[in-house]
């Protein structure tokens, strides 16, 4: 490998390094991604429950559930892909081989496994019974729009933890540091936990805030009615004032009046979300800003191996 990349130029590197991972994929269990993203796609989906596109409260549940489904593929994707063979690395780059290439080929080798998972992952979620809108925001299919909003958060993740692969020393610091990251992912997302003030403005950061922001845009989540206020004014039906049950009075009068839906439509107007707002503009919004933290992790995973020369780890 290292004679054939000394006297090749970039792109043809590319190629090499390229053919090298589709090999390591077959013969060194890589393909195990695969069913991975399939079980844990599965049990998230069988947790998030058929309300996703139904109601608030279910759409919300269920794009938060598939935005960690993508972030947990993409970090075990490449978190140990480049320093498992760092040394190999650090050789070959004395020998001619280029960087840009190397990363080039983990970027291609790892669009194509996060295509692949996004794949699986709706088709579980059909196979689930999640029934998908009929039209999309961006293109004039939901399943699509959706599948490109599920393959950048996944990419992104992937991108971030090549990064992360490429900067510390061994798959020991890189297993070590990995759940931090993705704590710090869900907990910012601004989904998990309300934020405000300095904790708001860090949310700009997180994969999961744009991959949530673009997968209930595209949920239509704030047309949609929510059912929480209902349930919990059910609870205190027998509450009891000065002898009368005036909760048990209104919800049988909105019951009986056939008022429900319009009641739970109404409750839903009151928690609409402005970043959830129902445009192809909004979509592509948060889809440009995942795109541009794709770019930026991927070139700074070239740039700390530049001087991989220097590294006496």
């Amino acid at each position: 490998m290292t004679n054939q990349l000394k006297y090749r130029g970039r792109f043809a590197q590319v190629g090499i390094y390229l053919g090298k991972m589709l090999r390591m994929f077959i013969y060194q269990n890589d393909w195990k991604l695969l069913p991975m993203a399939a079980l844990i796609g599965g049990l998230v989906t069988f947790a998030a429950g058929n309300n996703m596109f139904v109601t608030q409260e279910g759409t919300m549940n269920g794009c938060f559930s598939l935005a960690c489904v993508c972030l947990w593929n993409g970090c075990f994707n490449s978190i140990q892909v480049i320093c498992r063979e760092r040394p190999i690395v650090k050789r070959e780059h004395r020998s001619g081989a280029h960087i840009s290439s190397y990363i080039a080929a983990h970027m291609i080798y790892q669009m194509l496994l996060c295509l692949a998972q996004t794949g699986i992952i709706l088709a579980i979620c059909r196979f689930a019974g999640i029934k998908y809108p009929a039209h999309g925001l961006v293109t004039d299919y939901f399943v699509v729009d959706f599948g490109i909003s599920m393959f950048l958060v996944t990419y992104a993740a992937d991108m971030m933890s090549l990064f992360v692969s490429a900067a510390v020393k061994n798959t020991t610091a890189a297993m070590t540091v990995m759940p931090f990251i993705m704590m710090f992912q869900l907990i910012f997302s601004g989904s998990l936990i309300p934020l405000s003030g300095p904790a708001e403005f860090v949310t700009d950061f997180t994969i999961t805030k744009w991959g949530v922001n673009s997968l209930c845009t595209l949920g239509d989540f704030n047309s949609q009615p929510m059912v929480s206020l209902w349930n919990m004014i059910w609870k205190f039906r027998s509450f009891e004032l000065e002898g009368q049950k005036p909760i048990e009075f209104v919800t049988d009068y909105i019951r009986k009046n056939g008022k429900l839906d319009w009641f739970l439509q109404e409750s839903g107007s009151y928690t609409m979300n402005p970043a959830y707002e129902y445009t192809a503009a909004n979509v592509l919004h948060c889809w440009t800003v995942l795109g541009i933290m794709i770019a930026v992790f991927a070139l700074a995973a070239v740039i700390i191996l530049q001087f991989i020369d220097r590294d006496r780890r």
